[in-house]
């Protein structure tokens, strides 16, 4: 499977956990020329924008690895420009989580990093 195929896979299976989790995905693939957000998801009033990764071997330390600094402040500003285009009503917290998936395992970073 190539990275791109495996990278889709990974995407449907973030975004099945996450409904199953009860959240509803706003969006998917949110592209602007600054970057893109692979999920946009919501859950009462957590909006959350989620950047999934998927490796056939991960460690609970590898988040860093994963999101480094320059694609954390990427999707800062995709989320910015979600807001913009799709104003959200007062008291909706905004969270960047990411899901690493891999070897048949979700791990849901919840806030993973600091945003808005």
């Amino acid at each position: 499977m190539n990275r791109r195929s495996r990278g889709a896979t990974g995407e449907d299976e973030a975004q099945a956990y996450l409904e199953s989790q009860g959240y509803s995905i706003l969006a998917r693939n949110y592209r602007t020329r600054r970057g893109e957000v692979d999920l946009v998801a919501r859950r009462g009033d957590r909006l959350a924008f989620v950047e999934v990764k998927s490796w056939l071997s991960y460690q609970a330390d590898s988040l860093e690895y994963a999101i480094g600094a320059w694609k954390r402040r990427r999707i800062v500003e995709v989320s910015r420009s979600f807001l913009l285009k799709h104003p959200q009503p007062e008291g909706v917290r905004i969270a960047y989580d990411v899901i690493l998936l891999g070897r048949g395992r979700v791990n849901h970073i919840q806030d993973a990093f600091p945003g808005v």
